[in-house]
């Protein structure tokens, strides 16, 4: 008889998203060097990851979208490269500030939520698709539809930290 398959609690949730961003980050990272274009932080949150993509990418510029600032105050980026507004809105209108499109589009404005999720997924991914690079990586804690995009292969982490990279088809 085989054991019953164990609940995954939050924590254990939480930590494999967080244990797949830092892996997808890190090795995307590597890969968009010969890629043209920005990083986009689509929710600054408390500046954790932020803080990390300027450590890993530290010649590439980022620009960060949240509709407020509530992070730790070394975590958030200058007044130039902060863009303050729902992402619906500012992301749709951002060409003139960010001037090219991404090599790395990261959003982590999952909720857990499955309707909320896939209602955001609904707008979210048009969005994206127009603002990443060809080549470019699009890393994100909710399932998108992007036509002109792969799906990456995901871990075990990935997989239950509910995390998918997608690479746009150049």
């Amino acid at each position: 008889m085989s054991e019953p398959e164990r609940r995954q609690s939050r924590l254990d949730v939480f930590i494999a998203r967080m244990t797949a961003q830092k892996s997808f980050l890190e090795d995307v990272a590597t890969k968009i060097a010969d890629i043209e274009g920005p990083v986009l932080e689509l929710g600054l949150g408390n500046g954790r990851t932020f803080d990390h993509l300027r450590e890993i990418l530290p010649e590439r510029e980022i620009f960060v979208f949240d509709r407020s600032v509530t992070a730790h105050p070394a975590s958030i980026p200058d007044g130039d490269h902060m863009v303050i507004g729902e992402i619906r809105d500012t992301l749709a209108f951002c060409g003139p500030r960010v001037k090219r499109p991404a090599a790395l589009v990261h959003s982590d404005l999952g909720t857990g939520d499955p309707t909320a999720d896939l209602a955001k997924a609904h707008w979210l991914a048009p969005l994206i698709a127009e603002r990443t690079a060809p080549g470019g990586y699009v890393a994100t804690g909710i399932a998108l539809d992007l036509p002109d995009f792969d799906a990456l292969p995901r871990s075990a982490d990935a997989e239950l930290g509910r995390y998918w990279l997608y690479q746009k088809r150049r």
